[in-house]
């Protein structure tokens, strides 16, 4: 019997593309980028090579696209279209997610509106014509998509970039006080200065721990001064993630550390509670529940990485319950339990829930056996 010998799947070929650089929109800058260089690495991220600028004189600053080692090609004038081609101008401000929809549906790009945008996939071969994308299917952009004409459009496009930046673990505090406080007062200044999001997630770590310290010296006094230290670790650790998107500056290091550094506030601030309720020469009922509130975290930690090594929406309700649990909302009931001098209720909540956490998250990540049902 012969053999049958199975073709080997060659990867897809990525789609070239030509960003037109137009000479009044190119260095407008939206957050502290030009328009070409988010441009540059929004095609980039959307999984185009190579990419062709065309400008006819020097290029604007690229500052992202050269610190993440993006090749471009600069040419005068557009060269004739051999294959299929995403073909966009810096007149936008687009993102990768749309862009990557594009290459996939083809078409051209609208805005929530419905208004066009110069950026599109031309199927046809020959040369550029001065508006390529006439008669394109229309493909309506999900995300921040704004047509750029002058410096006032620039600044409205980054007040919707800026609006748009979240993070799935973002709780209702978060959402509503912790990130826009913490853009208003160090996001939007940040984003021009070398300062990594690394760096930052370092600063807020530093600080949630420097206030768990605060809480062990067992005065209710300092104990407020700790929790407002507290709650502004958490609003820093929100201008991490804003400035890392922003000017996309994201990496997995990044992630990590922050995962990382918010365990360790977490574990800081709950034997910091427990230590100073027990210094006053209570019983040692507060160091046992600081205790478990510290082992449940760190249980709860470990149940998280193993839920993370899950492959990508194998279950959403795990990453629901991840995020929940992730996010800085008790900052605030901490402050308020501080001002009513009530941390102990904190701490058993604290040492019952993060054990129930982890209990919980566990029980999404086994094996169902077939025909049971899922818990509601």
């Amino acid at each position: 019997m012969a053999s049958v010998i199975s073709p080997v799947p060659t990867a897809p070929t990525p789609t070239p593309a030509v960003l037109i650089a137009d000479p009044g929109t190119a260095g407008l800058r939206v957050v502290a980028l030009t328009l070409l260089d988010r441009l540059v690495v929004a095609a980039h991220r959307a999984g185009c090579h190579p990419i062709v600028v065309v400008s006819q004189g020097p290029p604007p600053e690229l500052t992202r696209a050269d610190a993440l080692g993006i090749r471009i090609q600069v040419v005068p004038t557009p060269s004739r279209l051999n294959v299929r081609t995403l073909v966009a101008n810096t007149r936008q401000l687009v993102l990768a997610p749309d862009l990557r929809r594009l290459l996939s549906e083809g078409g051209r790009l609208m805005d929530a509106s419905g208004r066009p945008l110069p950026a599109g996939i031309i199927e046809r071969t020959g040369s550029l014509a001065p508006d390529p994308w006439t008669g394109l299917p229309e493909v309506k952009a999900t995300g921040v998509a704004a047509g750029i004409t002058d410096e006032s459009s620039a600044r409205d496009a980054g007040e919707s970039l800026w609006a748009s930046l979240s993070s799935a673990a973002d709780g209702t505090v978060d959402r509503y006080f912790n990130r826009p406080v913490g853009r208003r007062l160090m996001s939007r200044w940040l984003v021009h200065t070398p300062v990594t999001p690394n760096q930052i997630s370092i600063a807020a770590t530093i600080l949630g721990v420097a206030a768990g310290s605060m809480f062990g010296m067992g005065d209710q006094k300092i104990s407020i001064v700790a929790a407002v230290l507290f709650q502004i670790s958490a609003i820093i650790d929100c201008v991490d993630g804003d400035v890392a998107r922003a000017v996309f500056k994201e990496s997995p290091l990044g992630k990590w550390l922050d995962l990382i550094g918010d365990q360790v506030v977490h574990a800081s601030v709950f034997a910091g509670i427990a230590i100073g309720l027990w210094r006053p020469g209570a019983d040692g009922t507060q160091l046992w529940l600081g205790g478990s509130a510290v082992i449940g975290g760190l249980i709860s930690f470990a149940v998280i990485l193993r839920g993370l090594r899950r492959p990508v929406g194998s279950d959403g309700r795990l990453q629901k319950l991840i995020d929940a649990a992730t996010n800085r909302d008790f900052s605030v009931l901490v402050l308020a339990l501080a001002l009513a001098d009530r941390l102990g209720w904190f701490l058993w909540m604290a040492a019952i829930g993060s054990h129930a956490f982890w209990m919980l998250a566990l029980a999404l990540q086994l094996p169902r056996r077939a025909g049971t049902a899922a818990p509601r």
